[in-house]
């Protein structure tokens, strides 16, 4: 099988999971949130070292956790873990409070973000389509703002918090699974200190004043597995990263909010509202805009490529 064909596949499963995830945390909506992020972070924490070891990899865990790493790994990894595990918190949440049709218009948002942030912070150029994207996109979030009476304030905490994320680990010189496991080093015992103080009652719990891990089978298993529900998409993702283009990756988001809107509405049966009528429209044509112009800087690029290559072979022959 091709690299592509296999980036291609890598890509599908990852945001298939994503995409149904509120079907999985669903079945944790009883349990207090900051719980249910506790034991994912401390169980993902288990499956990427796991994976570590088996790659013989223990060394290069220690070395990226090490303060010599400066800017291009420990200090950016920081950060970058307690934006991730708040952007978990928030997911687990919205799905608790009947907001997962929110949280799938985050991520419609997140890419749109993610681009003026790089247009505003690194300098990165938009072109083309991309400007009346954002325009669109803009527009979307005050129709949102306006006919809901208030601003999609989970929608906009979980894209910024991924944007935030991407780029703190845009500097980040390890691969993903070995950054995925030292940020998961540095969350566990903050997650182990608060499931220990939970599960004795220190700082509640569930209804019954401990923690949910242990008190049936239905919650232990599920809190268990969280560990692999989160890492097999991220060791996907990085497998898929490698071997497709920017543009699929980040079309890809939109298949994911496409699964999570799918999920909200025919599963949760969480209403569209007039406003979401409008502004969903918008933000997927936004999206599109966006997309094409992706698809069409791809295939510049590849063309340059080409030609210089073509340029350097007729220099050889000559």
């Amino acid at each position: 099988m091709s690299d592509s064909r296999i980036g291609l596949l890598a890509i599908l499963g990852t945001y298939t999971i994503w995409g149904l995830s509120a079907l999985y945390y669903a079945q944790l909506s009883h349990v207090p949130p900051l719980e249910v992020l506790a034991h994912r972070t401390v169980w993902s924490f288990l499956a990427f070292f796991a994976v570590i070891l088996v790659q013989g990899r223990l060394r290069d865990l220690l070395g990226v956790l090490h303060p010599r790493t400066g800017w291009s790994g420990l200090y950016r990894i920081i950060p970058a873990a307690v934006f991730v595990s708040i952007n978990w918190f928030l997911f687990v949440y919205a799905i608790q409070i009947d907001k997962t049709l929110e949280a799938s218009l985050a991520y419609y948002i997140s890419p749109l973000l993610a681009a003026a942030v790089g247009w505003v912070v690194f300098k990165e150029r938009l072109s083309g389509l991309q400007w009346p994207a954002m325009g669109l996109a803009l527009c979307a979030v005050v129709i949102l703002t306006v006919g809901l009476g208030a601003a999609p304030w989970m929608a906009l905490a979980m894209s910024s918090t991924f944007v935030a994320y991407s780029v703190f680990k845009k500097g980040v010189e390890a691969g993903p699974t070995l950054a995925m496991a030292a940020e998961t080093t540095l969350l566990m015992p903050v997650s182990l200190v608060y499931l220990i103080g939970a599960h004795f009652g220190v700082w509640g719990g569930d209804a019954v004043g401990g923690g949910a891990f242990g008190t049936n089978w239905h919650d232990t298993a599920f809190l268990a597995f969280s560990g692999i529900a989160t890492g097999v998409p991220l060791l996907l993702f990085g497998v898929a990263a490698k071997r497709v283009t920017l543009s699929s990756l980040n079309i890809g988001h939109y298949y994911n909010a496409t699964l999570q809107l799918t999920v909200a509405v025919l599963i949760f049966g969480q209403a569209i509202t007039l406003p979401h009528m409008v502004a969903l429209p918008l933000v997927w044509l936004a999206v599109s805009l966006f997309s094409l112009q992706a698809l069409r800087r791809d295939r510049q690029v590849r063309m340059a490529r080409k030609a210089s290559v073509n340029a350097s072979i007729d220099d050889i022959v000559l």
